[in-house]
């Protein structure tokens, strides 16, 4: 399938994890590829990789949690071609495996910096590139821990609610213009930012899962890769499940 011949293809968190997996599946549907991570090391050896696979790519090196860094970005993206679909992958894990009385507030800020206004801020400049020609594609990577709350995580927790609450709004805002903004809530999926967390942690969320397992790279791919086509335009303001039967609403 092509479902994305000439159209462009923003991913953030895209050095590795599910960024690249993402990436590489839409690649391999025909779309051009924009990898954005705050490694620059990793994110341009992401982008190689996928070009010595035949497919088109290019990297910016950015923080999410950044204003200019963001707007730069887009700008340049713009220069370059604009953009159809965007994703946002990029995210921190935070304090994990203690209790809130033992976060320290610095880091609980950071985390929500991160992957909330991480989210609002490459959506922001995502609606300023897309409302133009009234298509797009805007998908935020949530979590379960955003529905349901995970001890022990009370700080990701806190920020993936907000990225759920942040995609119900502005999907709500945009229904009309073409652009569809969507969220997926994983579960555990084994990524390099996972296999860091303090071991009682992961075990603690991949018994919740009634498939006992953690999800696959490939499995989220899949989703994303029908979500952000143009067979899912009756779709927005949505947090779509992906937990191996633990779902909550």
């Amino acid at each position: 399938m092509n479902r994305f011949d000439n159209q462009i293809a923003v991913i953030t968190g895209g050095g590795t994890g599910i960024g690249l997996a993402v990436a590489e599946k839409l690649a391999s549907e025909g779309a051009k590829i924009w990898l954005l991570d705050l490694n620059e090391d990793l994110v341009k050896k992401a982008a190689q990789s996928l070009k010595n696979k035949g497919y088109e790519a290019d990297f910016i090196a950015a923080d999410i949690s950044n204003e200019d860094n963001v707007k730069i970005a887009f700008e340049k993206i713009k220069e370059k071609g604009n953009c159809q679909i965007v994703v946002n992958s990029a995210g921190i894990v935070g304090p994990n495996g203690i209790t809130t009385d033992q976060v320290d507030t610095s880091e609980f800020i950071k985390t929500c910096q991160v992957n909330l206004t991480g989210s609002f801020l490459i959506t922001k400049y995502a609606l300023k590139l897309m409302l133009p020609n009234n298509y797009g594609r805007i998908l935020l990577i949530a979590s379960i821990a955003g529905k349901e709350g995970n001890a022990g995580m009370a700080s990701y927790s806190a920020s993936k609610a907000g990225v759920i609450g942040l995609t119900k709004a502005v999907g709500k805002e945009h229904a009309e213009s073409g652009i569809t903004i969507n969220a997926i809530a994983p579960a555990t999926i084994m990524t390099p930012m996972v296999e860091k967390m303090e071991p009682h942690q992961v075990k603690y969320m991949t018994d919740k899962i009634p498939m006992k397992r953690c999800g696959k790279l490939e499995e989220i791919a899949n989703l994303t890769a029908w979500i952000v086509s143009k067979e899912a335009s009756f779709n927005t303001g949505f947090t779509f499940d992906m937990t191996g039967g633990r779902a909550v609403y």
